[in-house]
């Protein structure tokens, strides 16, 4: 009997335990912030919070509690006894510090050496940070590698890839808009999208946006950076992505050594959707390997490979 009963415990528990890791997950229609580590996620969480909250309330100032408990009258106070009075205590304290956590939420992001941070106003919040770094050259933290604004998601297929980005891309590259432009693309524990294709097919919607929007192979105005985890898509256009080291918050904060960096001179201006996807190459990013065969990161217009250290 006791057998039993230890059996069916077990399974209960490993039941619950799944749905709830399952509600934490990264999911399609989530904007945030993907930040990348070797081994410890959670001193990486822990860093990016504290770096996330210091950066958030010098630029937007301290969080607000959105729902302030209603205060309760004297009469009121005097009809609750004193269980009652104690248990809307509780329950006030618990709903102030829930609305104080929703600036940032870490959810699983399906890949090892990867943290995720649910947010809104990714985009300056990240550059901010890395703009500040790279002017101070102070190093903030000890285990987190890159940090990159996730500024929507959708479903990592082809079809559903094509939809999204015709659109979100629009207000980057759509006419009168214009601007020079490379593709970052790195895949984890995926194995449905290929890495030409994927390039090929988001240049040629650029290139439908406004045909003077040009691959620049050295000093891109602005980079797409695709992530694909398992079944989602993160996709965000950043700036100074060459200048902030793409965007590795260990490199940026190095002081600046005397290297021969001349560009080459190449012909940047005239390349179209299948030249971008042939000069493509792969670089690592300083994260230890999460074991999938498929993991890659490639850089269109990237002519080096870069290893970024940890």
């Amino acid at each position: 009997m006791s057998e039993t009963r230890k059996r069916s415990r077990k399974r209960f528990g490993g039941h619950a335990h799944k749905k709830q890791r399952g509600s934490r997950e990264l999911e399609v229609g989530a904007q945030g912030v993907l930040i990348t580590c070797n081994m410890n996620e959670r001193k990486c969480t822990s860093e990016a919070y504290s770096l996330l909250n210091e950066y958030a309330d010098a630029l937007y100032g301290p969080e607000q509690p959105t729902d302030t408990p209603d205060s309760v009258s004297e009469d009121e106070e005097d009809d609750e006894d004193a269980e009652a009075a104690l248990k809307k205590e509780v329950s006030q304290i618990q709903s102030s510090m829930k609305t104080h956590q929703q600036r940032f939420s870490a959810v699983e992001s399906g890949a090892n050496n990867v943290v995720f941070i649910r947010t809104h106003g990714v985009e300056q919040l990240v550059h901010h940070i890395l703009s500040d770094l790279h002017q101070t050259k102070k190093r903030k933290s000890r285990v987190i590698l890159r940090m990159l604004p996730v500024s929507g998601t959708c479903k990592a297929f082809p079809e559903e890839m094509e939809k999204f980005l015709s659109v979100f891309l629009e207000r980057w590259f759509k006419e009168p808009l214009r601007a020079t432009y490379q593709i970052c693309f790195k895949a984890r524990n995926s194995s449905h999208n290929k890495r030409d294709d994927v390039i090929k097919a988001v240049a040629g919607l650029v290139g439908k946006l406004n045909p003077l929007n040009k691959v620049d192979l050295t000093n891109p105005e602005l980079t797409i950076i695709i992530e694909i985890i398992k079944t989602v898509c993160c996709v965000s256009v950043v700036k100074d992505y060459t200048l902030f080291r793409k965007y590795n918050l260990q490199e940026v904060a190095k002081e600046p050594t005397n290297q021969n960096t001349a560009p080459k001179e190449a012909a940047n201006q005239n390349v179209g959707p299948q030249e971008a996807a042939n000069q493509t190459q792969e670089h690592g990013d300083g994260e230890s390997a999460d074991g999938s065969a498929e993991s890659r990161d490639v850089a269109a217009g990237n002519g080096t490979k870069e290893a970024e250290l940890e």
